[in-house]
């Protein structure tokens, strides 16, 4: 079947724009929707701007956050992961490109698995994140795709306070900074929004709050980009990454983002539920099982033989991160308790489950200086080993420094605490 008669087929698919929202977990206002899946392709490496709160770390599967991912995957290998994602999660409505770098500045890689997926599954919604700059280039062949839904960031409809935020845009062949760089991307993204919107795709605009820079201004970007035809905006706090500019800033609280979104509220939908999903995110929102289609697993260290035992039987202890008590399904930083368990490597036996204050997403963001990650650590010091989806690089160097292997990786608890322990 040709590529326009793919299309055809696609416009003239009985799934209207509504039910494809209903059924994305990202455009809407609350949680009501989280039980549909999406995935991730990271086809996108390249970029074309360099924003000051940004670091793209490809190989990086200790971080939860958009712009990294484990592996970056040509088209042919995205199309094979789709391929079995699809048959393994029955909830699956939503294919999306969030980077980790720019998904139009790898159009061509783009465009070619969104060819390959429509031509297995005319149902799947196609979604994708872009920073808005070649947008007036690109935004008829998305539609023609047949992207229903795009989410562009725009930080500021001011090029004052975008020259803040960006450290260059490099466009048609040209390095721009300041002010310059800034007005050309805010002119693309504003110009590109409203001719999707137009032309019937349905557009959410992130907006990362920062303080000091945009925070004040934030009320105006939303009343600009309604009229121009934003369906949905998303006031996200700034996760801090090492090495980039604006690595120090201080962070607004939650409830900041929540006054803002409040106020923001009167003049669109706000999505509340955002969780900054890395560019190879895969399942619904409130339990990723990207770990699960790694094709090379990461090495899980094997736990010595010599490590001291916590019982007379000779079992260890091992603590798990989850959020559904069945599977190891919970990065660390986001845990509010951790499972207790003693395996011998052939049994496992639950002991108990222990509050912990959760370090990441509260009030005041990441404590990774502070003292919660000690306290976490102090509470397990009986834990030969902590399980988790995910974990980042503070909270692991401080466990290996008390004696205690973190292991990442996503299996039930059962399977995956003797794979930490016998490594079958």
């Amino acid at each position: 079947m040709g590529a326009d008669n793919v299309m055809s087929k696609f416009l003239n698919h009985p799934l209207t724009l509504v039910d494809r929202t209903q059924t994305h977990p990202c455009f809407t206002c609350g949680k009501e929707n989280v039980k549909y899946a999406r995935m991730h392709l990271p086809v996108a490496p390249r970029c074309n701007i360099q924003c000051n709160y940004c670091v793209r770390k490809f190989d990086c599967p200790n971080e939860s956050r958009p712009g990294v991912t484990t592996k970056v995957l040509i088209p042919d290998e995205a199309f094979a992961k789709f391929e079995q994602v699809k048959k393994d999660i029955k909830n699956l409505t939503v294919v999306g490109i969030a980077g980790p770098g720019e998904a139009l500045a790898n159009f061509p890689a783009m465009e070619k698995v969104l060819t390959l997926i429509r031509k297995k599954d005319p149902d799947i919604t196609f979604c994708l994140s872009t920073n808005g700059l070649m947008l007036p280039v690109y935004a008829q062949r998305l539609i023609e795709l047949g992207v229903s839904h795009v989410t562009i960031t725009i930080n500021a409809v001011d090029p004052k306070i975008g020259a803040q935020i960006y450290k260059y845009v490099h466009y048609m062949g040209r390095l721009y900074k300041g002010e310059s760089a800034a007005g050309i991307l805010l002119g693309n993204q504003l110009s590109g929004l409203k001719y999707l919107s137009t032309h019937g795709v349905i557009c959410k605009v992130n907006i990362v709050m920062l303080k000091g820079i945009n925070d004040h201004h934030i009320e105006t970007v939303v009343k600009t980009v309604k009229k121009l035809g934003a369906f949905i905006t998303n006031i996200m706090q700034l996760i801090p990454v090492e090495g980039s500019a604006f690595e120090k800033l201080p962070l607004v609280s939650n409830r900041e983002i929540m006054k803002m979104r409040q106020q923001c509220g009167i003049y669109v939908a706000q999505m509340m539920h955002c969780r900054q999903c890395r560019a190879d995110a895969i399942g619904t929102l409130d339990q990723d099982v990207s770990m699960k289609y790694y094709r090379e697993q990461p090495h899980f260290p094997r736990i010595q033989s010599g490590i001291p035992h916590t019982s007379q039987n000779g079992s260890s202890r091992v603590a798990v991160a989850t959020r559904s008590g069945v599977w190891i399904d919970q990065h660390f930083g986001e845990a509010k308790e951790l499972y207790i368990y003693e395996s011998n490597g052939k049994e496992v036996h639950f002991i108990e489950r222990r509050n912990i204050e959760q370090y990441c997403h509260t009030e005041n963001g990441c404590d990774t200086a502070g003292d919660r990650i000690d306290k976490i650590i102090n509470s397990i010091q009986d834990c030969q080993a902590v399980l988790s989806l995910r974990i980042g690089e503070v909270p692991l160097e401080k466990l290996k420094q008390k004696g205690i292997t973190s292991i990442m990786l996503y299996d039930n608890i059962e399977n995956g605490i003797k794979k930490a322990l016998l490594q079958v």
